[in-house]
């Protein structure tokens, strides 16, 4: 299967399974992920990625602000969660692979690090760009995030990672 993103000229008029492969490609696979942004493709033209990943990031920002850490939208979370665990054995996205290939060797810390984070954050899953970074700042990053203890602010850093990641990888999909 091809892993370059179709033109963006032509995004909004593809069939919704060439839609939903692209929101593969720059996010991950998630059902919740298709539903909230599928609509964002399929009701306007963009001149460029960077430009389709912002509104989707505003997309996600606007249903985050009417989240809390008491009343979190369940959709929200399963975006969050569609992210790979840092350091996983199994990751199903090649991208996602690719991009968390320089955290091997750290596999236990990881993976305390994100039982702690999780037990921290209940349904949030630790989003963070990773490539290019070496373990240590990630697992800095992580334990700052984790010591800052605010539930909200977390929501906004993952779904902000998200979104510098989607960019990153647009620019590496459409150049190749």
């Amino acid at each position: 299967m091809s892993q370059n993103l179709p033109s963006i000229a032509e995004l909004p008029s593809l069939p919704q399974a060439a839609q939903t492969r692209a929101l593969d490609l720059l996010f991950e696979p998630s059902p919740a992920i298709h539903s909230i942004l599928g609509p964002v493709i399929r009701t306007a033209s963009y001149a460029s990625y960077i430009e389709l990943i912002e509104k989707c990031r505003l997309t996600f920002l606007s249903i985050a602000a009417t989240s809390t850490s008491l009343n979190v939208d369940p959709a929200l979370l399963s975006v969050i969660s569609s992210h790979p665990r840092l350091g996983a054995k199994k990751v199903d996205s090649a991208q996602s692979a690719a991009e968390q290939a320089t955290l091997r060797g750290e596999d236990q810390q990881l993976a305390e690090l994100n039982q702690e984070y999780e037990a921290k954050f209940p349904g949030l899953r630790f989003v963070v760009f990773v490539n290019g970074r070496d373990r240590s700042a990630i697992m800095h990053d992580m334990r700052a995030r984790i010591d800052r203890d605010d539930f909200s602010l977390e929501v906004e850093a993952a779904l902000l990672a998200m979104c510098e990641i989607a960019r990153d990888r647009a620019f590496k999909l459409i150049r190749s």
